[in-house]
């Protein structure tokens, strides 16, 4: 895995699913809109989304391809020194703000910002789990988790939850304990089938961020939920986004992209 630069860091009711031995490839042809592009502005500390007509995004029929706005989103200042696949900046700062009309789940804001690691573990749904992972976190030398969720008015749910540790190597270890590239390792409240989502993208990466992600297995429970890994330097972030009858890839890859852009 390439590491992040931190210098300039700026339930329901589900169906039967198959059993826990779930993690085999399955090679789904999909055809989703690319996501929007995101330009860098003011000596690259600042970017945007750039709007695009809907002719210039290939396979759309319909006069929006459903992204989000987005606040114009700035790296805040670091210190200098210490390593360059470290992020120096306050990680609280890094997460992606909430788009315009979006309401905020303030529960995820912790106390200080810090959210409690039981709260984040919560997005598991088994009690082994959760038992698991919280050994991992604990065993890695956790240092603290930073999020923000929201809901949009459609009813897509947003979580997005930043891990911090204390070296690159640590983060990396702790994101292949997390998922091995094919599928997660723990099942997400509400799903428990995935598929690596091949949709996504491959235009869409971000230099220096390794990223997973996966979309749930139909038929869907209550929701249906997208989900990503990315792995950033020390940092591994957590995005989990969730809605009634369908969730849309665009605002999954949007999100998904410029929480990316602020940790690379």
């Amino acid at each position: 895995m390439q590491t992040a630069p931190g210098t300039d860091a700026v339930a329901p009711e589900t169906t039967p699913a198959p059993p826990k031995d779930r993690r085999v490839l399955r090679a789904v042809a999909r055809w989703v809109a690319t996501v929007g592009v995101f330009a860098l502005a003011g000596v690259g500390t600042a970017y945007g989304v750039v709007g695009m007509e809907r002719t210039d995004v290939p396979g759309l029929a319909t006069e929006s391809d459903g992204r989000w706005a987005y606040p114009e989103i700035s790296r805040p200042s670091a210190p200098t020194g210490g390593s360059t696949d470290s992020h120096l900046a306050d990680v609280r700062r890094l997460l992606l703000p909430a788009p315009a009309g979006a309401t905020e789940d303030k529960a995820l804001r912790g106390a200080d910002g810090w959210l409690a690691t039981k709260d984040f573990l919560a997005i598991y749904s088994e009690a082994d789990d959760r038992e698991e992972a919280a050994q991992v976190l604990t065993d890695n030398g956790l240092r603290h988790i930073a999020a923000r969720g929201w809901t949009t008015e459609d009813g897509t749910r947003t979580g997005i939850y930043l891990l911090q540790f204390d070296t690159a190597p640590t983060a990396t270890g702790v994101c292949s304990e997390f998922n091995d590239g094919i599928s997660p390792a723990y099942d997400t409240r509400g799903a428990d089938s995935w598929d690596f989502d091949d949709g996504f993208p491959t235009d869409a990466d971000v230099e220096g961020i390794d990223r997973h992600v996966y979309d749930e297995v139909k038929p869907y429970g209550a929701e249906h939920l997208r989900q990503a890994y990315l792995c950033a330097g020390d940092v591994v972030a957590v995005i989990v986004q969730a809605r009634k009858g369908s969730a849309a890839a665009v605002p999954f890859q949007q999100t998904v992209v410029l929480q990316s852009q602020l940790l690379s």
